[in-house]
């Protein structure tokens, strides 16, 4: 035996790829590595919403970004969000539009509803529904804009397969509304600072989170039934297609052989 081990054993050899950590774990270490870039990201995208109408545009571009971070994947910040503004313009503008329009009606109806319930409490009825629409419709955006810059599927359909995505990945889905409420939070305690906050950190840290937590859901109910409905393999798990055990190399004492010495006219030296 050896002080430091058994040199006539096969070792374990050097793996392809370090253990993968999971949950909470993986998050912070994911987005530790992402940390500069995404404050980067979460200022571009405070810039391209200055004019408001580009809201969409830039969420969706943001989203781009943020979930290619989230799984992993390589981005640049600004090349890639540039990109995806361009290429999903359309989509997302329209759905900016829808999400304006919505959230000005939602804001009236439990306005409204609110004063009319202090004059008839079965008013109260009506105010939680709208106040339950208004969460749901917003747990909803966890997955439009991902499916925006993920599949190639109409406004129409992303915003049905949403509502179904919000219950199917419902763990996530509350994870990441807390996560977003506690953010708000904080948001108001650091009050005034808010805004500067706001410029470099928050926006895109939550679309990093919405990204981590909801877009395994799209992947399982959306992406990958599409790819096994066509006999192919979804090229997101090429990665896996090597195993975790498999290794670069082994080293095994059997076949290994040791260099012969070679000397020199002076005696005592070797040069191997």
């Amino acid at each position: 035996m050896s002080l430091f081990g058994n040199y006539d054993t096969p070792g374990k050899g050097v793996p392809k790829a370090p253990m993968e950590k999971k949950g909470i774990f993986k998050f912070f270490e994911v987005y530790g590595r992402r940390f500069w870039k995404l404050l980067q990201l979460n200022i571009i995208y405070v810039v391209f919403c200055i004019p408001v109408v580009t809201f969409g545009p830039a969420t969706a571009a943001m989203t781009k970004v943020a979930r290619n971070y989230s799984q992993e994947r390589n981005a640049f910040v600004f090349g890639d969000f540039i990109d995806t503004f361009k290429k999903c313009f359309k989509q997302s503008f329209i759905m900016g539009i829808i999400d304006v329009v919505a959230s000005v009606l939602f804001y009236i109806a439990i306005n409204v509803y609110y004063h009319l319930a202090q004059q008839n409490s079965i008013m109260y009825i009506l105010l939680v529904i709208a106040i339950s629409l208004t969460i749901i419709f917003f747990m909803m955006h966890f997955y439009i804009y991902l499916m925006i810059v993920s599949t190639n599927l109409s406004l129409k359909h992303i915003l049905k397969n949403s509502l179904f995505l919000v219950s199917l990945g419902l763990k996530g889905s509350i994870i990441t509304l807390l996560t977003w409420v506690l953010v708000v939070l904080l948001l108001v305690l650091v009050y005034p600072f808010t805004f500067f906050v706001l410029l470099i950190w928050p926006l895109s840290f939550m679309c990093f989170v919405t990204s981590f937590n909801c877009y395994p859901t799209i992947r399982k109910y959306v992406i990958q039934p599409y790819y096994d409905s066509r006999g192919e393999d979804n090229p997101e798990f090429d990665y896996l297609k090597a195993k975790d055990d498999e290794v670069v190399f082994e080293d095994n004492p059997e076949i290994e052989t040791v260099p012969e010495k070679k000397q020199t006219g002076k005696k005592g030296k070797v040069i191997k």
